[in-house]
């Protein structure tokens, strides 16, 4: 990152080796865990970058589906489906993959509707764990990164739609990217 006197700059808390080690890790837990095979789950959009890694990086031959969810109201928690899995979960083992975890109430409510279709496991693998921000308990077996409570860009987490595509993960300043969204454009991308 340069800083070009555009405001606060955006800072590198995960860099791109650090998330290779990761996920290299996490690949090889889930690969120990689920010999026999495994559903992973992706919520779009923002864990598929994790998902491509971890599932080339896995030792055994995983399945995959999406779900995507669209929140009702900005903050109320309150989430609805948009996109609903292509595959039966009855009596599968189904691990969960999230970008994110944050207040836990929106895995809270897409872990609720996993359950009422009978997996045989159900478990939640997220790239980063924002626990200081946890209103709902929720379980989560696989973790990349517990991080603090800061607002994280790239692989995969944007602002919107934006900064999706760096290959690390960075802390950005909210306050300038709700007056521009492009607001870190020059400071990331500066040669």
């Amino acid at each position: 990152m340069v800083d070009i006197g555009l405001g606060p700059a955006p800072r590198v808390i995960i860099t791109t080796e650090e998330l290779r080690e990761g996920v290299d890790r996490l690949a090889g837990e889930l690969s120990a865990d689920y010999t026999d095979g495994v559903l992973l789950v992706a919520v779009l959009k923002g864990s598929v970058l994790f998902l491509a890694d971890l599932v080339r990086r896995m030792r055994i031959l995983p399945e995959i589906d999406f779900l995507a969810i669209s929140s009702y109201a900005e903050g109320t928690g309150r989430v609805r489906i948009v996109k609903d899995l292509d595959v039966d979960i009855c009596d599968r083992d189904v691990v969960l993959i999230e970008d994110i975890i944050d207040t836990g109430l929106t895995l809270t409510y897409i872990l609720g509707e996993l359950n009422r279709r009978q997996p045989r496991s159900l478990e939640v693998c997220a790239l980063l764990d924002k626990r200081v921000r946890r209103i709902v308990p929720t379980p989560v077996r696989y973790v990349g990164f517990a991080i603090e409570d800061d607002f994280v860009l790239g692989y995969g987490l944007d602002y919107a739609e934006r900064y999706r595509n760096l290959d690390c993960v960075v802390a950005g300043d909210l306050n300038s990217l709700r007056d521009d969204r492009d607001a870190h454009v020059k400071q990331i991308f500066a040669e």
